[in-house]
């Protein structure tokens, strides 16, 4: 678990960013391309990353 987390949240917040800049119509060469839908999916999966590595080091910090 000591690296599952932390692991788990830098994947999720690169994934959030990548469909979050091709929902937004920034990054091209998808279906996604343009979608509000995976605009609102990618800002949602970010968020969710970045609270995954925000709990992993409060929690190593303790």
């Amino acid at each position: 678990m000591r690296f599952l987390l932390p692991a788990l949240g830098v994947v999720l917040a690169l994934v959030g960013a990548v469909w979050t800049l091709q929902g937004a119509g920034l990054l091209g060469g998808s279906f996604m391309t343009g979608s509000r839908l995976w605009l609102v999916i990618g800002l949602v999966c970010l968020v969710g990353g970045v609270w995954l590595l925000v709990r992993a080091v409060r929690a190593r910090a303790r």
